[in-house]
């Protein structure tokens, strides 16, 4: 037997033994709680032969738009009605493949120490994307500051006001940067991993919370369409939803403080 024969069967012995290579997974998050969790996910992958690789966003529009230029196979940030109204807007075919956690969002304010202290003519910052910013706003009436056209529910926008005694002003800003200008105004709609991951102020300190037992708002992942039944991301996703070292990352994401957020999947 030549040495060249004998040179190609140790190289197809080889290629036969030789393990598969993992399967790769890119997935979008925004920073906090959300990197923090997915990251740990991650690291157990790994044991499952699964590649992941996380992406962290600063805003709520890009990882969407990553995800649908196939940049990405999965994104972690947003609610039902935020990526049903995402697609509407821009055409997006996405497909929900899990649950994850359930926020809450509070009333914050770093100047007053109640709703009666808030001025006439106060500022509040509140989401500029319309889902988000139907549910501060509801918040805010909730909270007794002003009041909203009939029916409008979590879908209202600034334009939908009726009522507005203490002649509030309002200012949109890009969700993740709220917690950044909490300091700037009177009252901001805040999301406590957002705060907890920018360290500005104690997340646990809001005058109102939101309650936690909407399931729509619970953030999920989502895939391109045409990968809804892909079973490697769907064992990532499981892999989520049962690793105790996740569980552990969401709690310390949201300073183990269990009111400012729910894990829906178990509940």
């Amino acid at each position: 037997m030549t040495s060249r024969l004998l040179a190609g069967l140790a190289a197809l012995l080889l290629a036969t033994v030789s393990p598969a290579a993992a399967a790769a997974i890119k997935i979008g998050v925004v920073p906090g709680v959300y990197a923090d969790s997915v990251i740990a996910a991650a690291e157990e992958a790994k044991g499952l032969g699964l590649d992941v690789e996380v992406v962290e966003f600063s805003d709520w529009t890009t990882p969407n738009v990553a995800l649908a230029a196939g940049d990405l196979d999965l994104n972690y940030f947003q609610n039902k009605l935020f990526a049903e109204h995402a697609s509407a807007q821009r055409g997006y075919r996405f497909a929900e493949i899990g649950l994850g956690t359930l926020l809450n969002v509070g009333l914050y304010s770093l100047k007053h120490q109640s709703f009666e202290a808030i001025p006439e003519g106060g500022s509040v910052a509140v989401p500029n994307d319309p889902v988000n910013q139907g549910r501060a706003l509801v918040l805010l009436q909730k909270a007794g500051l002003l009041k909203l056209k009939e029916g409008v529910g979590a879908m209202g926008s600034l334009d939908d006001i009726t009522e507005n005694p203490k002649k509030l002003v309002f200012t949109e800003v890009e969700g993740p940067q709220l917690a950044r200008i909490t300091g700037d105004v009177d009252l901001a709609v805040g999301y406590p991993h957002f705060i907890i991951a920018s360290k500005a102020f104690d997340p646990g300190s809001a005058l109102l919370f939101s309650g936690l037992d909407d399931v729509d708002y619970a953030v999920r992942f989502y895939a391109p369409a045409d990968r809804a039944e892909d079973a490697d991301l769907h064992r990532f996703v499981k892999l989520y939803q049962t690793s105790p070292s996740v569980r552990k990352a969401i709690s310390k994401g949201f300073a183990d403080n269990p009111k400012l957020y729910s894990i829906v999947w178990k509940e």
